[in-house]
């Protein structure tokens, strides 16, 4: 479906602050229904502008973890504004990770890049934002290999240590090694020298937009 591949590509940074604009205005105005009205729109907001798979997911967590707590809060208070409260709190979290997760990390570190960051954060942030779905690969690789040998289930201590965890860990050990020499050999440096983007990010009209109705929407939410 066209309404799930993003239209538009936000600017990186701007999806950061952004990000943590919506979190920070969300923790503030939890306590009032109006918060619950913004985040609603955010959600139709977002989307239009090629955000839709990252807040559908975010969608699915905040309705079990938001349910669960809101739940616990209304259970402890007896207050239904209490309750709402809590799900407006964790509602404003996980738009602004759905906002966050929508930009890719190599264009958030471009981003960076563009603006002189220093060297040791925006490669400490590439090699981070790339470890994750590497040990997710990983890991499923190892459990494949446990299932076409036979060795048993994880909830024996023995299977797992001998069977799945030394074998990850050597996994990644040999990984690790790779990335220092692929990152050595390329020319990668922590000093003070001069380094060109390849493909920069620039500001579009559709930042400007998202930007403004991002604003108008946090400005009514006020004042109403």
């Amino acid at each position: 479906m066209k309404f799930f591949k993003p239209k538009y590509k936000l600017f990186p940074l701007i999806n950061v602050v952004a990000a943590v604009a919506i979190i920070i205005f969300g923790l503030v105005m939890a306590k009032h229904v109006e918060c619950s009205y913004f985040l609603i729109a955010l959600f139709v907001w977002l989307c239009l502008f090629g955000c839709a798979k990252s807040c559908l997911k975010m969608l699915v967590a905040f309705v079990i973890v938001g349910g669960i707590f809101a739940g616990i809060s209304y259970a402890a208070s007896g207050s239904a504004m209490s309750a709402l409260a809590m799900a407006n709190r964790f509602g404003a979290v996980f738009s602004g990770m759905a906002v966050a997760s929508a930009c890719e990390s190599v264009s958030t570190v471009r981003s960076l890049s563009q603006v002189h960051t220093p060297r040791s954060i925006t490669l400490g942030m590439l090699i981070t934002t790339s470890f994750m779905p590497l040990l997710r690969t990983e890991i499923r690789r190892v459990r494949e290999a446990m299932k076409t040998r036979g060795a048993g289930g994880m909830l024996n201590p023995k299977i797992f240590y001998r069977a799945f965890l030394v074998p990850l860990v050597m996994r990644l050990v040999n990984i690790s090694d790779t990335l220092s020499l692929s990152v050595e050999t390329r020319g990668f440096t922590l000093g003070k020298v001069k380094y060109s983007v390849y493909k920069p990010e620039r500001v579009a009209i559709t930042d400007i937009l998202f930007l403004i109705g991002l604003i108008v929407g946090m400005t009514l939410t006020v004042i109403l």
